[in-house]
């Protein structure tokens, strides 16, 4: 199984970007998506998840009605739409799935047990 995202890049305070996250070697139908993020110095943050179980989408405050995360499973692809980015939402985005979270874990980045590569998302003021 492998996770792949891509769409990061270099934009100014106020733009949109769109990550994509496309898995193969299987279906994400049933598995739960989220993406996280790292900044230069600091951990690895949750940032959007989505339920394969349920209903259930979190976000984080700090992304809370800027990103929304969606998932089409007919082409098993996870998408986090990022609107009015701010200089704080640079970091390295990883997307990340597993079979076997829980919602009470969905923001937990040990939850989850398949891994993207990373993109990097760069925010200038």
């Amino acid at each position: 199984v492998q996770l792949q995202a891509s769409g990061g890049g270099l934009v100014q305070a106020g733009d949109s970007l769109r990550l994509s996250c496309t898995a193969s070697g299987l279906s994400l139908r049933g598995y739960t998506v989220g993406w996280f993020r790292q900044a230069p110095g600091k951990g690895r943050e949750f940032v959007a998840a989505r339920s394969g179980h349920s209903t259930a989408i979190r976000y984080a405050d700090s992304v809370k009605g800027r990103f929304a995360i969606s998932v089409d499973n007919s082409k098993s692809t996870v998408t986090l739409q990022m609107n009015s980015l701010k200089p704080e939402d640079t970091a390295v985005y990883y997307c990340a799935a597993s079979r076997t979270v829980i919602i009470s874990s969905m923001t937990s980045n040990q939850a989850y047990n398949y891994w993207g590569q990373g993109t990097l998302v760069t925010v200038s003021s």
